[in-house]
């Protein structure tokens, strides 16, 4: 009866001299179909062309290997992996907190963050507290929270109903853009200002150019012809 005794189990696929089996389904450098040969064979042409023979679907039979640069291969695949972390999308859960008989201005500025969550594609979660005997009001708090909600609507949606929770009264609100959306529109509007920006340095050269001559020009001393 076969035991598994622990450690671990490498996901690197076999190449060169690990591959143990009598023939393989070989593929060239370019993708080219090669047929099945010899181990011995293949690992001869792998050296001929100063590559590595990869194990690249051992379950087949017989296992398919191909002639590549490992190395290459490897930080290839490390990099895509690399840029589909930087550009996989997730979603955050802000938060904002607030007082019932919060000030106008106070206001504004808890309005603003929650506008530019929204806009990044962030839920927000916002949370009234209460103190003392506000928490005989709960209304002031679910007032504030659907006015809060209105004044957003173009950018979200109430996600999550509020709802009391202790001292807290709670409302979840949703982007109506994806995450996705809105990183790919942040990156546009970031290369339009780069563009913008290079354009006017691109038009304050050509400008300093083109005085340059008529400066050289008046400042270039006059010729006078004088009679005998």
């Amino acid at each position: 009866m076969w035991c598994y005794r622990g450690g671990s189990i490498s996901a690197e696929p076999r190449i060169n001299d690990r591959i143990r089996v009598p023939e393989v389904r070989l593929v060239g450098p370019s993708g080219e179909q090669v047929g099945i040969v010899p181990l011995a064979k293949a690992l001869e042409l792998a050296q001929e062309y100063d590559l590595d023979l990869v194990e690249v679907a051992a379950t087949a039979r017989p296992p398919v290997c191909k002639l590549m640069d490992y190395g290459k291969f490897k930080y290839e695949s490390a990099m895509k992996a690399r840029e589909a972390r930087k550009n996989q999308a997730h979603t955050v859960i802000k938060e904002m907190k607030l007082r019932p008989k919060i000030d106008p201005h106070d206001y504004d500025t808890k309005k603003g963050h929650v506008v530019r969550f929204l806009k990044q594609g962030d839920k927000v979660k916002i949370t009234i507290m209460f103190r003392g005997r506000e928490q005989s009001r709960p209304e002031l708090g679910f007032r504030l929270l659907q006015r809060l909600a209105s004044d957003v609507e173009d950018l979200g949606f109430i996600e999550s109903n509020p709802k009391q929770d202790g001292r807290n009264m709670i409302m979840v609100l949703g982007p109506h853009k994806k995450k996705t959306e809105a990183m790919a529109e942040a990156r546009e509007a970031q290369a339009a200002r780069k563009a913008e920006r290079q354009g006017y340095a691109t038009e304050g050269s050509a400008d300093e150019a083109t005085e340059a001559p008529a400066e050289a020009e008046a400042e270039a001393p006059s010729e006078t012809t004088s009679e005998a």
